[in-house]
């Protein structure tokens, strides 16, 4: 670490001490509270402090890092519009990764991996150095610190004496003074100092290590062995072959039907769909895995050996997207039998994004691979903001509401699970579904007194759609209300219950 480190910063700037103290105190009162706008509100001072820490240095920001950086925030927006819970933590997650990132400024597969979880090997050194800067600065201009620290204890007192005479003298002045600051109380102060330190800590590991990085890009692996043409491109040609084959009766099926495939393999619709999805997912994931091994052993004796490997491997790229499109395909002919689920959009989705990293690439075949892994760590970081601004649990009840209208089955078990994303989809039903797919979200509701800065506006618009509505009708089994599919080759009502699904 030492030797990748690239030094040992200054004096911890005084404007990096300030942020680092606004963080942890933003934290410990909103964060508490939940999520909602709170985590770019504390975001802020956080990117002070990394500012700050790093303005004394010769450092400078450079196009990747301010991708890295914009990205980041940008991802924090969605737990600030989405209220379910899955999309916002994998948008946090890889926030945190991004951010990472934009302070280390990796660009090898090793670097940009390990730089988006590198500002976590900053912590100690850190502590240490915000705890040598302030032991400085006490020592060295002891008077200036004992001023503002007096000053600021007054001023909080001032502010907690006067504030609660005006709270009492006027109620509409406690109204809002209620609505602006948050509800601590004893029972979760440990809670809220963990989250404080967490934000503390948090902001002054960022800040070290935008003023010292770690170059991960130092730790390198050294190239496989080159193989001879015939020993490395005989099996790759040999699968290319099969993909061909495979994809050749997949074009059969698309045009014989698949009423006849089902016929003579005694599938059931769902099954053939199903089941060629998840094969056709793993069969796209090993074969990015024998690309990267192919890559590896690949012969680099002259020209003739790289266009033999872009050959070879441009048409493996090439085939296996083809392999990703019936996959979405199969996935699609299922949701349109039997509905849309969380674990339905979760893997389609993947399906998706790995077809763009096959596209990456083939993109780095012809143009060099220099900024292939940024490229595909910003397309993972662009799947995982557009999966979350275009509301999943919004889009699943959507889709199965439309399937009712359609005269398909319509699970109201599983939809009356869904977040508060759901509620405009979901209020366009007739009664009594209406009443059984909202009367668990609409007591979710009822009950929360989160404050507006911890509400996510897909929360919020559902108590606008909602207000103070009741359910029409109380019905002890909703399970009852959901309609089974008998018609065409779907096997029948007993296939809307999904056992593989767990969501």
């Amino acid at each position: 670490m030492s030797r990748l480190r690239t030094g040992v910063p200054g004096t911890i700037p005084v404007g990096t001490l300030w942020c680092a103290l606004a963080t942890a105190l933003l934290s410990a009162a909103l964060l508490g509270d939940g999520i909602g706008l709170n985590l770019l509100v504390v975001a802020i001072p956080a990117a002070l402090a990394t500012y700050f820490a790093v303005r004394p240095t010769t450092r400078r920001p450079r196009p990747w890092t301010v991708v890295w950086a914009v990205g980041g925030l940008a991802l924090l927006a969605v737990p600030a519009l989405r209220d379910a819970g899955w999309p916002s933590f994998l948008a946090i997650v890889s926030a945190f990764a991004l951010g990472s990132l934009a302070l280390h400024g990796s660009r090898s597969w090793i670097g940009v991996f390990l730089g988006s979880l590198g500002v976590l090997t900053s912590v100690a050194e850190a502590l240490g150095w915000a705890a040598r800067g302030i032991r400085a600065r006490m020592t060295g201009s002891r008077g200036r610190w004992g001023v503002v620290l007096r000053s600021a204890a007054v001023a909080f007192v001032l502010l907690l004496v006067f504030g609660a005479l005006f709270a009492s003298a006027d109620a509409a002045f406690a109204d809002v003074l209620g609505d602006l600051t948050p509800d601590v109380s004893i029972s979760d102060s440990p809670w809220r100092f963990f989250l404080g330190l967490l934000g503390l800590v948090g902001a002054l590991a960022a800040a070290y290590t935008a003023a010292a990085p770690v170059r991960w890009d130092g730790l390198t692996t050294e190239p496989g062995k080159p193989r001879g043409r015939l020993e490395w491109a005989l099996p790759l040609i040999v699968l290319n072959l099969l993909f061909a084959a495979f994809l050749a009766i997949q074009l059969t099926v698309l045009l014989g039907g698949y009423d006849k495939v089902m016929a003579e393999t005694d599938l059931s619709y769902s099954e053939y769909a199903r089941q060629g999805f998840w094969q056709l997912l793993w069969a796209t994931l090993l074969t990015l895995l024998v690309i990267a091994l192919a890559l590896r052993w690949a012969p680099r004796g002259g020209p003739r050996d790289r266009t033999l490997v872009r050959g070879v491997l441009g048409t493996l790229c090439l085939l296996t997207l083809v392999v990703v499109a019936s996959a979405l395909r199969r996935m699609d002919l299922y949701v349109d039998a039997y509905g849309l689920t969380r674990l339905r959009i979760s893997v389609a989705a993947v399906e998706l994004w790995l077809g763009v990293v096959l596209v990456l690439i083939m993109a780095a075949g012809f143009f060099g691979a220099r900024m292939l892994p940024r490229a595909v760590a910003a397309s993972a970081a662009l799947g995982v903001l557009v999966f979350g601004l275009v509301s999943p649990d919004g889009l699943i009840a959507e889709q199965n509401v439309q399937r009712y209208r359609d005269a398909h089955s319509i699970d109201i078990e599983y939809l009356r699970g869904l977040s508060a994303d759901a509620v405009p989809a979901l209020n366009t039903l007739p009664e009594p579904l209406r009443s059984c797919a909202l009367e668990e979200i609409q007591r979710g509701l009822l009950d929360s007194d989160e404050p507006w800065y911890a509400t996510s506006w897909g929360e919020a618009r559902a108590r606008d759609i909602l207000g103070d509505w009741k359910p029409v009708h109380r019905l002890r089994d909703c399970g009852a209300l959901s309609t089974g599919d008998n018609g065409g080759d779907r096997g029948g009502s007993d296939e809307t219950y999904d056992p593989y699904d767990p969501y």
